[in-house]
C-alpha cells in the first residue's frame, strides 16, 4: 500500500507532542500553535489513516491500539528525517554522538566504564545520557528520542515491541553505614521495622525486586521509608542515618569495598534481576549507538566470566 501524500510533516510533529506530553494543551505549548490547530490537524490525520489515533477525556489525550502502532513508526521516521537534514547541511560538522537512556542501577559503575571506552576508541564520539524510571526511558527510545536504553527493565510493559538484549545478571542487598546496630543482631530479622528503609519508587520494576527480596527472607520492613531512583541521595542517608538501603549490587559495589558501607548477610543471595540494553527494531543503529552496543557486550561477557569489575 503506498503511502498518502497528503500526509504532512506537520501531521507527525503533532502527533508526537500529544504522545509524548499526553494532553492537547501541553502539546499546544510546546509547538507554539493553538489548540484548535492542534485538533484540526490531528483529525486530518485520522482521516487519512482511517484510525482513531488518541481517546480523549478530562485527564488528557490517551493513545488507542491504533495510536500505539502508529508510534512506534512515526517517532523513528521523524527522528531520521531531521539526521538526514542535519547530514546535509552546507557547513555544518554533526559529531558523531550516542543517546543514553540509564537506569539509576547502572549509572555508578557500568556506564562511567561504557563512556572511558568508547572515548578511548573514538575521541569525537559526544555521549549523552538521560536517567529517570523505566516507563519514560522506553517511551523516548519507542519516539526515537534516544538510541539505547540500558539497565534493568524486562518487567515494563512499555517494553513490548522493542528489542532487549541480556548483559548480565545483578542482585539486590540489603546495606547498612558501618557500625549499625543490626551487624551485632542475630536476631536482626525480627527488628528490621526498628529502622528506616530506602527503596526504590514504587511502580518500578527494581521495586518488584527489592519487594520480593523481603518476602523471600521473612523481613517485615518499616514502614518509615525513602522512596527514591536517586544513588547518591540513598547513599548520602544511609551514611548518616540508621537507614537500611535495599540496593542493587552495582550501585554499593564500591562502597562496599572502601568499607564506607557494609552487606547484611542473610545466608543466601537473591538469584538476580536481568541488566541489557534496550533498542528500538524500527530505527537502525547510528555509528555511535552500534559502538556503545560493542561496548556494552565485551562488559557484559566480563561481568558474566567474573573478571569485571
Amino acid at each position: 500500500m503506498n503511502i498518502d501524500t497528503r500526509i504532512k510533516f506537520r501531521h507527525l510533529l503533532c502527533f508526537l507532542e500529544v504522545a509524548r506530553q499526553g494532553s492537547l494543551a501541553q502539546a499546544c505549548d510546546k509547538l507554539a500553535i493553538s489548540q484548535p490547530a492542534l485538533s484540526k490537524t490531528l483529525k486530518e490525520l485520522e482521516t487519512l489513516l482511517d484510525a482513531k489515533l488518541f481517546e480523549r477525556s478530562k485527564k488528557g489525550s490517551t493513545l488507542t491500539e491504533a495510536g500505539v502502532a502508529f508510534l512506534r513508526y512515526a517517532g523513528p521516521s521523524v527522528q531520521s528525517l531531521r539526521d538526514g537534514v542535519n547530514s546535509l547541511r552546507s557547513g555544518e560538522h554533526e559529531p558523531v554522538a550516542v543517546r543514553l537512556g540509564v537506569l539509576s542501577t547502572v549509572e555508578g559503575l557500568l556506564i562511567p566504564e561504557v563512556v572511558c571506552r568508547l572515548h578511548e576508541r573514538h575521541p569525537a564520539l559526544a555521549v549523552s545520557v538521560v536517567t529517570g524510571p523505566s516507563a519514560f526511558l522506553l517511551s523516548q527510545l519507542r519516539v526515537g528520542e534516544l538510541d539505547l536504553v540500558v539497565g534493568r527493565m524486562t518487567d515494563s510493559p512499555l517494553i513490548q515491541g522493542l528489542a532487549f538484549e541480556h548483559l548480565y545478571s545483578e542482585s539486590m542487598t540489603l546495606v547498612v553505614r558501618e557500625g549499625h546496630p543490626l551487624l551485632a543482631d542475630p536476631m536482626r530479622n525480627s527488628h528490621f521495622q526498628d529502622y528506616p528503609v530506602v527503596l526504590p519508587l514504587a511502580g518500578t520494576t527494581i521495586r518488584k525486586f527489592a519487594d520480593g527480596l523481603f518476602v523471600q527472607h521473612g523481613i517485615t520492613p518499616s514502614r518509615q521509608s525513602l522512596e527514591t531512583l536517586s544513588i547518591a541521595l540513598s547513599r548520602r542517608y544511609v551514611q548518616c542515618s540508621q537507614a537500611v538501603w535495599v540496593a542493587p549490587l552495582d550501585a554499593v559495589r564500591q562502597d562496599l569495598k572502601r568499607g564506607e558501607l557494609v552487606e547484611l548477610e542473610l545466608g543466601m543471595r537473591e538469584p538476580g534481576g536481568s541488566v541489557g540494553l534496550c533498542t528500538n527494531p524500527v530505527l537502525p543503529l547510528t555509528p555511535g549507538a552500534q559502538w556503545c552496543v560493542q561496548a556494552l557486550r565485551e562488559i557484559g561477557q566480563e561481568y558474566r566470566e567474573g573478571n569485571y569489575p
